[in-house]
């Protein structure tokens, strides 16, 4: 058995469920936080038991509100450095900004890189989250990140599914790395949706699918899904182009409106995707349905604590 005995997983505000399914696997007890705010807006947080060397584990993805968790993330890795623990990672598994990660237009922001600084500054030692939106967002951190994938779950969700004569779709050609490896590792043909950004109110025109999905099964493919607008778009495309049934997938059920209008009025017969925010399991529509990246998690954490690789976790579900 692992030696968690100096081993605590501490939650934000953002989404204590998933923390405690986190800790129901581990087997070890969530820890005891006070995370609140005073009537003037401020966050306030204190430890509720002693974590002195201890190796912390702070569980808070950046949820809506957005900017509130990320503020009330910074203040637990403060006050768990202030009370002298022994190791800190922040657990963010959706890591938002995400989208921001470059200069593409004049005068803008590297917001996912403002954020990394921000995390190491407070006093974090390593991060571990969930399939970023861009792979360099780990260059951005002076820390170890460790970035998990939640492919295998998808993978073994559509396995088990049979599909009749099935297809991934790659919602836009900045995912399609991460699409043909899902389609390698279902033994099935890759398809991408080309599509250009309109402007920056989530407008996107689609202009070309890529590949053959006439009379197949499409299993469209993202990294996350905020109002669907893209979604149900990249959806419409691939009907045009003559597939004879919807799948759609994603790692983060972002679901900002009106997303789940647009699911539930759109041609896709069910929407998967996992629980890394709250708003996916919150989500009211009989197609949206929710992986648990908890075992995942709880796994990586095990892992993290005991010293020993987290690339091997992969393998491992890969084989099983």
């Amino acid at each position: 058995m692992p030696d968690l005995e100096n081993l605590k997983i501490f939650s934000g505000a953002a989404h204590p469920t998933l923390a405690q399914d986190v800790c129901t696997y581990v087997d070890i007890p969530l820890g005891k936080a006070t995370v609140s705010k005073f009537s003037n807006d401020n966050t306030f947080v204190q430890y509720q038991e002693n974590i002195r060397q201890q190796d912390i584990f702070i569980i808070q993805p950046f949820s809506y509100p957005v900017n509130d968790s990320i503020m009330e993330l910074l203040i637990m890795i403060d006050a768990a450095k202030r009370a002298s623990a022994g190791r800190i990672t922040a657990v963010i598994p959706f890591y938002a900004y995400g989208r921001t990660d470059k200069k593409d237009q004049p005068r803008v922001p590297i917001t996912a890189r403002l954020l990394a600084d921000l995390i190491t500054v407070a006093g974090a030692h390593r991060v571990l989250t969930v399939d970023l939106h861009a792979g360099q967002i780990q260059g951005f951190f002076n820390i170890p990140v460790d970035e998990l994938t939640a492919l295998p779950l998808l993978t073994s969700y559509y396995r088990h599914k049979e599909l009749v004569n099935p297809v991934v779709v790659a919602v836009d050609i900045g995912i399609s790395k991460r699409a043909r490896d899902m389609a390698n590792a279902l033994g099935i043909p890759l398809a991408i949706i080309e599509k250009r950004r309109v402007d920056n109110n989530d407008h996107t025109e689609v202009l070309n699918v890529i590949g053959d999905v006439a009379g197949k099964t499409a299993i469209t493919f993202d990294d996350e899904t905020g109002t669907g607008g893209s979604l149900v778009s990249a959806v419409q495309a691939v009907v045009n182009a003559g597939a004879k049934e919807i799948y759609s997938c994603s790692t983060h059920g972002v679901f900002t409106d009106p997303a789940i209008d647009r699911i539930s009025n759109s041609q896709i017969k069910e929407m998967v995707v996992t629980d890394t925010l709250p708003s996916a399991s919150k989500a009211d529509s009989p197609k949206i349905k929710v992986l648990s990246v908890a075992t995942l998690l709880g796994e990586a954490i095990c892992r993290i604590h005991e010293g020993r690789s987290v690339g091997e976790l992969f393998a491992e579900v890969r084989d099983s």
